[in-house]
């Protein structure tokens, strides 16, 4: 039941129609923790058990997912000298960032098990802390790797970021992720508070107060607009400056009455330019649903009506941010063809069979297009 007015909708989506005794969300809370719960929680009943076991079920799904394919990226990427490229740097500071993000889920797990936020404001602070830093830091950093790609893609002579303009880079990562972070663990400018089903903790996007506006827009343009403005723009030049090879290359071998001047022609089924859209729209994807359904809840609960943010809806932003972060090591690592390879020496058990790349030209070139790897996204060597 909505306990501040009739919301018919928001009754549904809360199984407020079951009979038996009506209890608010945030009952459970210890008195001491009390004042963590914000007034538009304790409008909702306390959720079905069901709902909460599907999360605490999926919640320990998404971290033995995130500790496996991260740590495998982690492990293959520093220890394999032919992966240790100045590019997959990237790679390996989104694993870390993806892990650290990771750290966040036996937390959950054991406020999920006790019904309120273990350690109180501190604890809720450091949950999101984690989550902002690990998030922002992930965001930017796939800003990095698109740019990274383009470059090396559209200049491959001189294109290649050096290992200097990497660790700037990284280090940018980690500047860049700390602002809207510690701001809001100081409660200098806005605050973080528990949200949903009371066991997880984000930034403060329910107080309708001047200030937390402008707080939650300034964080809206700092973690979501930019990062994915520089994704878009960097994709878009990569894809237009493929298109343009492309087409240069076919005026070239009309003029020289031959099919094609491509190595690999032969061999690939799909064009570059379609293989290259593909690789760049999983990207972009994973991006958009790992970031937009926070960045609509808080619009929603700062700006919108705050009846629809249930405890429900308000938990799919933050299933959809700790699943992202498990797929980003198959989609950027699983799928260069050297990773795959190290897999298949040193873990034959997971079943990966790699073609292996005994040559040079056209053998060498034929792979990776269509790699979406942290080396390169479409370069036509292997070195």
């Amino acid at each position: 039941m909505y306990l501040n007015g009739e919301q018919p909708y928001v009754s549904y989506l809360n199984d407020s129609s079951a009979d038996g005794p009506v209890l608010p969300m945030g009952h459970g809370y210890p008195a001491e923790y009390q004042h963590l719960v914000h007034a538009h929680w304790r409008g909702f009943r306390q959720a079905p058990i069901y709902y909460q076991a599907g999360f605490y079920i999926g919640f320990i799904v998404l971290m033995i997912l995130s500790l496996f394919g991260n740590g495998l990226v982690l492990w293959i990427f520093s220890t394999s000298k032919s992966l240790r490229t100045p590019s997959n740097l990237l790679i390996l500071n989104l694993a870390i960032f993806d892990l650290f993000m990771c750290t966040n889920m036996p937390h959950y797990l054991l406020n999920a098990s006790v019904g309120y936020i273990v350690g109180g404001d501190l604890g809720c602070d450091i949950y999101a802390l984690n989550g902002g830093i690990s998030g922002m830091g992930a965001s930017i950093t796939n800003a990095f790797i698109a740019f990274d790609r383009y470059k090396t893609i559209s200049n491959p002579i001189d294109g290649r970021l050096s290992y200097g303009q990497i660790l700037l880079c990284i280090i940018f990562t980690w500047l860049w992720a700390t602002p809207f972070s510690v701001l809001p663990f100081f409660q200098i400018w806005g605050r973080y508070q528990p949200e949903g089903y009371l066991t997880t903790c984000s930034f403060d996007y329910l107080t309708n107060t001047d200030d937390n506006r402008l707080f939650v827009r300034t964080i809206f343009v700092w973690s979501y607009v930019i990062p994915m403005v520089m994704i878009l723009v960097s994709y878009y030049k990569l894809f237009t400056h493929v298109r343009t090879h492309e087409r240069m290359l076919a005026e070239q071998a009309k003029k020289m009455n031959v099919k094609s001047l491509s190595a690999n022609a032969s061999n690939d089924n799909m064009s570059v330019e379609l293989r290259i859209a593909k690789a760049a729209l999983i990207i972009y994807m994973l991006f958009v649903c790992a970031w937009t359904p926070y960045s609509v809840v808080a619009l929603i609960g700062c700006f919108g009506e705050q009846q629809m943010i249930t405890p429900f809806i308000s938990m799919l932003p933050c299933l959809a941010c700790k699943s992202v972060s498990c797929l980003d090591p198959w989609v950027y690592a699983t799928s260069h063809p050297k990773y795959r390879l190290e897999l298949e020496r040193r873990l034959p058990w997971l079943g990966i069979r790699e073609k292996h790349l005994t040559g040079s030209g056209s053998t060498a070139g034929a792979e990776s297009v269509a790699s979406v790897s942290g080396d390169t996204l479409a370069m036509s060597v292997q070195n």
